[in-house]
C-alpha cells in the first residue's frame, strides 16, 4: 500500500463526541451576535465599543502582567500550516484519505470493535503520524513563550499530532484531552509499553504486542466511546482560576471539550482567534470577549507584535528548528528505521 502524502495525513480531530448544537427558543440555533468585539482584514464587526476590550487591550493585560494565569484551548486550526489537515475537510480530511484503506467506512479505523479485529489500518496510520514527521510552527512557538513568562497555567489540546510536546512545552502544563502517541498501554494486561518499543513495531509495520501477555498493544489516543484521559479532570481547578483564555484554531463542536470555553469567570477576557466565529463566542457571547478572525499564524503575529515580542519569538523559533534540523540529521529519515 503506497504510503499518504504527508501533507494529506491528518491527525485525529473531531468526532469523539457527538457536535455540541447550542439551541434557543424552539431548538433553533441561536443567531451570531455581534456584540463581541470581531476583526479581520475586512473590517467585518459592530457592537458598543465603551463594552468592548481589542486585541491591544489584551496584549497589554499580558504584557504588564494584569493576566498572568491564561488558559489556551487549541484545536487542529493551529496544526494544518504545519501540514496536518483537519478531521472531516472535504478532499484533505482524515475521513477522506482514509477511503484508500480496507475498512468499512472510515470511522471504523478509530473504532475498539474493528481494532481489535483487524489493528492494521489504524497501525498503518499511527506510522504516518510518527513524531518528527511534522514540525511545530509559530502558534506552537508562542504557546511554548506564554510558558516560558510563567503566563500559561494550562494548555488543553484536542490534538493528538503531539506538536506542543515538540514546541517544548512540558508535559505538566499540558492536558491532551484526546488522547497522545506518546505513550501506549496493552489493551490485555493493561501494562504500559516503552515508547521505543512501540514505534518500533510501528515502524516495520508490524503490530504492536505486549512482551508479557502478547495483547495488543494501543496508543493512550481516545477511540470512539472511550473515557478522556484523567489529566482532563484538571479544568475543575483550572478554569476558575483563569485570569486569561485564548481559543485558537477549533470548531468549538465536540463535547466535553468545547463546553469548557464556558468555565471562565464570567469577568474573564476570553479571546478567539479563528477563521469564523463559533461555539459559545456565536451563541453566547460575553461583553469582554475578543475575536480575531482569519488566518491563525497571522492573527497569532499580530499579537505577538502588539505583545512586542517579535524579535523574542524569531530568535526562539530560529533555536528550536536549528535543534529539530540537528535532531534530524542524527536520526535520518524516520521511515529508513523501519528494519531495525
Amino acid at each position: 500500500m503506497a504510503l499518504l502524502a504527508r501533507r494529506a495525513v491528518p491527525a485525529l480531530r473531531k468526532g469523539l463526541f457527538p457536535a455540541r448544537r447550542p439551541s434557543g427558543a424552539g431548538g433553533e440555533r441561536r443567531p451570531v451576535s455581534l456584540s463581541a468585539c470581531t476583526s479581520r482584514d475586512s473590517g467585518w464587526g459592530s457592537g458598543s465599543a465603551r463594552e468592548q476590550l481589542s486585541l491591544q487591550d489584551v496584549a497589554e493585560l499580558i504584557r504588564t502582567r494584569a493576566c498572568q494565569r491564561m488558559v489556551v484551548m487549541v484545536g487542529a486550526g493551529i496544526s494544518t500550516p504545519s501540514g496536518i489537515p483537519d478531521f472531516r475537510s472535504p478532499g484533505s480530511g482524515l475521513y477522506s484519505n482514509l477511503q484508500q484503506y480496507d475498512i468499512p467506512y472510515p470511522e471504523a479505523i478509530f473504532e475498539l470493535s474493528f481494532f481489535f479485529r483487524n489493528p492494521k489500518p489504524f497501525f498503518t496510520l499511527a506510522k504516518e503520524l510518527y513524531p518528527g514527521n511534522f514540525r511545530p510552527n509559530m502558534t506552537h512557538y508562542f504557546l511554548r513563550l506564554l510558558h516560558e513568562k510563567g503566563l500559561l497555567l494550562r494548555l488543553y489540546t484536542q490534538n493528538i499530532d503531539g506538536l506542543e510536546r515538540a514546541a517544548g512545552i512540558p508535559a505538566s502544563k499540558l492536558v491532551e484531552a484526546h488522547g497522545t502517541f506518546a505513550s501506549a498501554t496493552c489493551t490485555i494486561c493493561l501494562r504500559p509499553c516503552p515508547g521505543e518499543d512501540f514505534w518500533a513495531d510501528v515502524l516495520a509495520d508490524r503490530v504492536p504486542c505486549c512482551r508479557v501477555c502478547t495483547g495488543i498493544v494501543k496508543p493512550d489516543v481516545v477511540f470512539f466511546g472511550e473515557p478522556l484521559p484523567e489529566r482532563f479532570l484538571l479544568h475543575v481547578a483550572d478554569f476558575p482560576m483563569a485570569d486569561l483564555l485564548i481559543v485558537l484554531g477549533t470548531s468549538l463542536e465536540v463535547e466535553p471539550f468545547a463546553s469548557l470555553s464556558e468555565a471562565v469567570c464570567s469577568s474573564v477576557p476570553r479571546v478567539l482567534i479563528n477563521q469564523d466565529v463559533v461555539g459559545t463566542f456565536a451563541w453566547h457571547p460575553r461583553g469582554r470577549d475578543v475575536v480575531q478572525l482569519g488566518d491563525v499564524v497571522h492573527s497569532v503575529e499580530k499579537l505577538v507584535k502588539l505583545l512586542g515580542w517579535t524579535e523574542e519569538m524569531q530568535d526562539l523559533v530560529q533555536r528550536e528548528m536549528e535543534k529539530l534540523d540537528e535532531g534530524t540529521d542524527r536520526r535520518g529519515s524516520p521511515h529508513s528505521q523501519e528494519g531495525h
